[in-house]
């Protein structure tokens, strides 16, 4: 997220993607024939990019990785990213780089279910981010987040829904994380982490109500210490997954934290599932 509030990234690599409708119906279930580089540009030009590509157009080693045309590069203090990516459905083009500066990394991963079967490691939480695009033309620096997923399922096995948050503190970042299983029960996980990356404890913050999205509809809910939050805006608005700027309060301090709501249960819808290849396309030739 730029300083100023007005600007946001997101870069997601995937091996096996979870939202990919072809590799759910694919019958050999090879991960790395489902993969793709998600960069998402909020503000204002917007831009959304998710072209999933097979096997052979994947290059991966312990300090990167590379699907199609687009990489991330790990050098032991910094992340680079080179965007080279075409959106869908309008084929608007996003390149640039992004360079990531993790204030401190955090010891090992959580399990967000009983089972041991989905992991979710925050690594950075509170990081520096240098953002340059010569498509669309734009650059700015800002705060930033970087944190790894891994499963041994489809996702909607495990969970009904989650919410996420994350915010930046004057000492650190708070994490709140709250996802619903599908056999009953759910977990919270409220986070603190101070900027060297060592884990604090925080309060566990009140539930907060907020409003469904615009035009989906989409539920929404976060925490704060006071069981309020407000929505400064939304990023995106989908059948099954938001992405918004709040302010709340967290740990004490007043915060402007980015928050996102998924729905699994409305990702599995048939429905759902016909519309995604409109915004995920697969090329022919990988």
């Amino acid at each position: 997220m730029s300083d100023d509030g007005t600007q946001g990234l997101t870069i997601i690599a995937f091996i096996g993607s979870v939202f990919s409708p072809y590799y759910g119906w694919s019958r050999e279930k090879n991960p790395f024939d489902h993969c793709a580089m998600n960069v998402v540009l909020y503000g204002r030009p917007s831009r959304f990019a998710m072209t999933e590509r097979k096997q052979g157009t994947l290059a991966r080693g312990a300090d990167h990785i590379a699907i199609g045309p687009s990489a991330m590069e790990w050098d032991g203090t910094e992340l680079t990213v080179r965007i080279d990516e075409r959106g869908a459905p309008l084929p608007r083009r996003i390149r640039g780089t992004v360079r990531l500066r993790p204030s401190g990394i955090t010891a090992g991963p959580f399990h967000l279910d009983p089972a041991g079967r989905h992991r979710w490691w925050p690594m950075a939480p509170a990081s520096r981010v240098e953002v340059s695009l010569s498509e669309p033309g734009m650059s700015w620096q800002g705060s930033g987040y970087f944190d790894t997923n891994d499963g041994d399922e489809p996702l909607g096995n495990a969970f009904t829904r989650w919410t996420w948050c994350r915010a930046e503190l004057p000492d650190g970042a708070a994490i709140l994380y709250d996802v619903a299983h599908r056999d009953g029960g759910g977990r919270n996980l409220s986070l603190g982490f101070a900027f060297d990356g060592t884990r604090r404890d925080i309060r566990p913050p009140l539930s907060a109500k907020l409003p469904p999205t615009g035009f989906w509809r989409m539920p929404r809910e976060t925490r704060s210490d006071d069981g309020k939050a407000r929505v400064i805006t939304t990023f995106e608005d989908t059948p099954f997954y938001s992405r918004s700027l709040l302010a709340s309060t967290l740990a004490g301090e007043p915060v402007r934290a980015v928050h996102e709501s998924l729905s699994l249960d409305r990702f599995r819808n048939p429905l759902v599932q016909l519309m995604l290849p409109f915004r995920i396309p697969r090329p022919l030739g990988g």
